[in-house]
């Protein structure tokens, strides 16, 4: 490292940052959210900050490479649930969000699972349905390392769904035993089953979801038999119950696509197009409503991603 000079700013620091050890990486600054896993199934975790459009850069790798993961996160760790690549598996595994590097292991899911869902509050993460259509939630202590706990049941046992939350309810939207329009919501800090909290505008499978502290966002998705995606975004009010409302529409028809967010911006990323993977970025102003506009690009096209922030609504 050069001499400390007596002056110290960002900028110099991040000039010298060849002479950084692989242990002394300076923490990455900023909302930073993480894209882990998918399929053609990876391992690469890479990541974005999400006040900055721009291009995601790599971050390191899970323990295995997978798709189909649920993802949860607090403030300060990511972590991701279960996935597949020959089959299901129950690993857990976590990282801290500011600090690049590959996954280590944090505990095991109830069950091996893949195309579930998760979202979490800054203490607790909770992951919900999955293969075989299981009605399962379950949750963990994100500070703690250690296997998931039952947390109760969705309304109904479907995989394929999206998740986000509120610092206090987690909402889950959608998702296929049979396509649903269903949309549940939980309490957080409590356990129990969920509870119904209003409708999709149309049963779909294969759709994302992000929030700020107030609001859910629902985008893409597949309504019908592949290739019937779908462009749409629109919105809940967490705190209430209903149906969505019309929020606008993403930049093309997508489906298999992932999302995360800080309280002000959602981001939507990857997913298949028809026949053809993507690796586009796109994001929207959350408290508003309009189209999503370009963002930045993923290091590859792939569907099936865990996304996760350290500054999403939940954590609020």
């Amino acid at each position: 490292m050069p001499n400390y000079n007596g002056v110290w700013s960002l900028v110099t620091q991040y000039q010298y940052a060849a002479d950084w050890s692989a242990d002394n990486i300076p923490p990455l600054l900023g909302d930073i959210g993480l894209f882990g896993g998918g399929q053609t199934n990876t391992n690469v975790i890479e990541f974005v900050t999400i006040t900055a459009a721009g291009n995601a850069t790599d971050f390191g790798d899970l323990t295995a490479a997978r798709n189909g993961l649920g993802s949860c996160s607090s403030a300060t760790r990511g972590l991701w649930g279960g996935g597949e690549v020959s089959s299901n598996v129950n690993t857990i595994d976590f990282v801290t969000i500011v600090n690049q590097g590959n996954a280590a292991d944090f505990g095991d899911l109830t069950a091996a699972k893949a195309q579930l869902a998760g979202l979490s509050n800054a203490t607790r993460g909770v992951f919900g349905g999955g293969t075989d259509s299981t009605d399962v939630i379950e949750y963990v202590t994100i500070a703690s390392a250690g296997n998931a706990t039952d947390f109760g049941n969705l309304t109904d046992g479907r995989l394929s769904l999206a998740a986000t939350a509120s610092p206090t309810r987690g909402v889950f939207g959608g998702g296929m035993s049979d396509r649903v329009d269903t949309i549940d919501y939980i309490t957080i800090g409590s356990t129990g089953n969920a509870s119904d909290f209003g409708n999709l505008s149309a049963a779909r499978i294969a759709l994302a979801a992000c929030a700020s502290s107030t609001r859910g966002v629902f985008g893409g998705g597949q309504v019908d038999a592949d290739p019937a995606d779908v462009n749409i975004i629109e919105y809940i009010t967490i705190g209430s119950t209903g149906n969505v409302t019309d929020f606008g529409n993403l930049t093309a028809i997508r489906s298999r696509l992932t999302a995360l967010s800080n309280n002000t911006k959602g981001l939507f990323a990857g997913g298949q197009e028809g026949s053809t993977r993507v690796n586009k970025i796109e994001t929207i102003t959350i408290a508003s409503t309009g189209n999503a506009s370009d963002f930045g690009d993923l290091t590859a096209a792939k569907v099936y991603i865990g996304a996760c922030s350290n500054s999403h609504g939940g954590v609020q």
